[in-house]
């Protein structure tokens, strides 16, 4: 079983999203029982909330349930989760700072990454602030639905990525 962990800050907008589409692919693929997600924040501002109402009214318009209950990353997700992935460059220092702090390694390089290095439409970037999933919180709803076409497309190019790196078959 390979387990995935989507991270952003407070675990009510990128990371839930994210878990929902890639759940969903997953089970299109027919993969549910190899591959496993879950999500988290790097912060304690929601923790046991929703997913923030304007984020789940775009998963119901894409057929797409988010229920997951807000949550903060734990010392003991860098034993249980075998990739993770941020939604942005502070977060993804955040998880190597704090898998130092909990278990005096840093996770793996090759196993921890940030969304959108899955992004199709970005060509590498030297800037890593284009790497960035937006976080929509303060914004309207129109970011929202554009956070969600980049989760469906870097959930897509993950997915692809993980079925050839770890030769998964259906």
């Amino acid at each position: 079983m390979i387990n995935i962990l989507f991270v952003c800050l407070g675990n009510i907008c990128r990371s839930p999203i994210a878990e929902g589409v890639f759940r969903d692919l997953v089970e299109r693929e027919g993969l549910s029982k190899k591959i496993k997600c879950d999500s988290a924040g790097t912060a304690s501002y929601h923790i046991g909330s929703l997913p923030d109402r304007r984020m789940r009214q775009i998963a119901w318009e894409n057929d797409i349930e988010l229920n997951h209950k807000s949550r903060k990353l734990a010392g003991d997700d860098f034993y249980n989760f075998d990739y993770i992935v941020a939604m942005d460059e502070a977060n993804f220092q955040d998880i190597r700072n704090q898998s130092y702090r909990s278990s005096g390694f840093y996770f793996p390089e090759d196993k921890l990454f940030l969304f959108r290095e899955f992004d199709p439409e970005l060509i590498k970037p030297d800037d890593t602030a284009q790497l960035s999933v937006p976080d929509p919180y303060y914004e309207d709803i129109a970011v929202f639905d554009e956070v969600y076409r980049i989760v469906v497309r870097c959930g897509a190019q993950f997915l692809e990525y993980l079925v050839e790196k770890n030769q998964l078959k259906k």
